[in-house]
């Protein structure tokens, strides 16, 4: 039976208090992490921008998309790994339609 491979978009946000060392080494890590399961596509650095609203008191935030491919069961795990990332303010991860 064939592989099923889907396309995935995936947003996080990292606190910018973090500095910019910090954030570099967390973007890449997710990045890697995201290559090492599956084909990253794209990746589209907005960097720091205003949130729409305070999280954590916090009112800026550094935004990095992906769209990446993978099986199945990689987003939950992607996801998990973001949870229990410190620095990692908001995620979303979302399936594409073929």
């Amino acid at each position: 039976m064939a592989e099923v491979i889907n396309k995935y978009e995936t947003i996080f946000v990292l606190d910018v208090n973090m500095g910019d060392e910090k954030i570099e080494e967390l973007s890449n890590k997710f990045q890697e992490l995201i290559a090492a399961n599956g084909e990253v596509e794209s990746v589209d650095v907005w960097g720091k921008r205003r949130l729409a609203y305070p999280i954590d008191y916090k009112t800026e935030g550094y935004y990095v998309l992906v769209n990446f491919s993978s099986k199945p069961e990689f987003p939950k795990e992607l996801e998990r790994i973001y949870g229990i990332t410190e620095g990692v303010l908001r995620t979303i991860v979302v399936r594409k339609e073929a």
